[in-house]
Parts: C-alpha cells; sequence; structure tokens
C-alpha cells in the first residue's frame, strides 16, 4: 500500500477545508465490509478511520459521507465524523474520526438515540426522499421526493429491487406477485399515516456497537426521509437488537400497534436487495415473504 500517496491524497482534501493535514505513522487493517478495506491509521496528533474501496465505489463513499453528516446535524445519533473523501489511483478512501467499539452497552440508551432521531420529521409539500439518490450496501437507493408515502415505497423502493431481482435470475413470477403486492400497498396503512421521520435507512445489527464508555454508536447509514417503521423492521432482521433497545425507544416515540403486520412488508425491500446482492438462500425467504403478505391481504 502506498500509504505516503494516500497520504498526499488525504491531505490535499483537507486543507481545502481548511482541517488539519495528518502525518501517517502506521496503518492496522481493521475487520472491514464485503466490498471495501478499512484501516486504523495512527498519525502523529491522532488515530483516524480509513475506508478504501474500489474507485468505481467513490460515489457511495462521497453519499455515506454526506449521510453521517445529516445524522451528526440532526444532534440525535452519534456516529462517526466523516472528515474528508477522495480517490487515489484506483481506489477511494473516505477518512472519518476512529472510534473504539464494542458490543456490549447501554441498549436502552441506543433505542432512546434513535427514538429522538426519528423525532425529526420532514414537513415540506413532499416529504418523503432525500436531497440525492445514494445507495444500500452498493445497489442504488433512489430518493425522489414525494407526497405520498405508500406510492414512495412502492415506486421507489419495492419496484427497483423487484426489476433487479430479474437481472440477477429471479424467476418471473416473483416480479409478477412483486407487483401485484405493490398495487394493494394501500392495504396496509387503512389507518396509519406516517410521517416523514429522519431514518438511518440501513439499521441492521452490524452497523450499530458501542464506544468504550458503553455509549451507542451508529455507522453505514443510507439515510432518508420515510416512515421510521422500515428502521425498526430492519433491526429485527439478521440478529437483531435486544428487548431493551425497544424498551428505550418506546420511552421517546411509542411504536404503533400496527406495526406488526407492516414489519414483514418493510423487511421485504432489505431481503430483495441482500437476493440482488448476495443470491442464495435470500431468494426462498423473499418468495416466503411476499406470499406471506399477500395471504394476509386476502
Amino acid at each position: 500500500m502506498d500509504w505516503q500517496g494516500i497520504s498526499q491524497s488525504i491531505n490535499t482534501q483537507l486543507v481545502k477545508q481548511d482541517l488539519s493535514s495528518i502525518h501517517i505513522l502506521s496503518a492496522h487493517a481493521q475487520q472491514g465490509g464485503d466490498s471495501h478495506a478499512v484501516y486504523q491509521l495512527h498519525t502523529s496528533s491522532r488515530n483516524y478511520f480509513l475506508k478504501l474501496a474500489p474507485l468505481s465505489q467513490h460515489s457511495i463513499l462521497e453519499a455515506e459521507q454526506r449521510n453521517l453528516n445529516a445524522i451528526l446535524q440532526s444532534n440525535t445519533l452519534t456516529c462517526p465524523i466523516p472528515y474528508a473523501t477522495g480517490t487515489f489511483q484506483d481506489q477511494a478512501w473516505l477518512l472519518m474520526e476512529f472510534i473504539q467499539l464494542t458490543q456490549s452497552g447501554d441498549e436502552i440508551q441506543r433505542g432512546r438515540d434513535l427514538g429522538f432521531m426519528h423525532q425529526q420529521i420532514h414537513h415540506k409539500p413532499q416529504p418523503f426522499g432525500w436531497f440525492e439518490d445514494n445507495f444500500i450496501g452498493q445497489t442504488l437507493q433512489r430518493n425522489s421526493w414525494s407526497s405520498d408515502w405508500v406510492h414512495f415505497y412502492g415506486q421507489h423502493r419495492l419496484l427497483p429491487q423487484l426489476e433487479l431481482s430479474q437481472l440477477k435470475g429471479a424467476p418471473n413470477t416473483l416480479y409478477q406477485s412483486g407487483c401485484k403486492l405493490i398495487e394493494v400497498l394501500s392495504f396496509w396503512f387503512q389507518d396509519y399515516q406516517p410521517e416523514a421521520s429522519l431514518l438511518h435507512g440501513d439499521l441492521w445489527a452490524g452497523n450499530s456497537a458501542f464506544n468504550a464508555q458503553g455509549e451507542p454508536v451508529f455507522f453505514d447509514p443510507a439515510c432518508y426521509y420515510g416512515d421510521r417503521e422500515t428502521d425498526l423492521a430492519m433491526t429485527e432482521l439478521f440478529n437483531g437488537f435486544s428487548p431493551e433497545f425497544y424498551k428505550g425507544y418506546n420511552e421517546i416515540f411509542p411504536i404503533h400497534h400496527g406495526y406488526p403486520q407492516r414489519k414483514p412488508l418493510y423487511q421485504l425491500y432489505h431481503l430483495l436487495n441482500h437476493f440482488n446482492l448476495f443470491g442464495g438462500h435470500y431468494l426462498q425467504q423473499v418468495e416466503t415473504c411476499i406470499k406471506q403478505l399477500l395471504k394476509q391481504y386476502g
């Protein structure tokens, strides 16, 4: 790794933002994601967290930087400060605050913090969406503004994933049943009109931890304004959060009584995305989820 070259690239961007340049003394690989490498950088001033990805994914890191800043500006969740992003040779990078993470801490406060963020409501004439398209994993997430949540969720969440699934080898019957589900989405919203909460957007257990003091930390967001239940539904996928987490959340922002019926509807988006990214057994989970939802509709 050409750390001198990367350091020069980082400092070029830091100087543009009137931030202090850094001098890398050493770098240690950390456990990272599926498509990027991450390092703890030791510098003459402090430690940093550096994420490296293929050059083609620079736009993903740029969106991540803006999403982290949006959460920080809400003064609700703790997340790493993103200092700068840029490119060097065939790689893209994102420099962030280094936070020593642990898997145990104040679960109740973690739920409270999410509740506080979900109370950040977008009230404009078209409240649902985001200021730009971003990414859920490596998948483009379309965020065109909409005044209608049911339309937004059907057309900008489920439909693009269903269309992508056809390119990934899913049977046409999945697309047909998914489109039928979109046609009847309003069934799940007869007595529920969600507000446009500020969302993390990709809130599975792997995207939250605790700092050395046991305080909750959140990272790797895919922000937009939408129904807060979408975040809650994902927390219950992939070895979800503890009962104390939901206790803390309910103290701040009680969960609507109809959430259990809508939960699989919101989990479907992430199951589809996981099929499109990873294939395998996710196809059966998607098919089962759609079948159960259509049976619920009757």
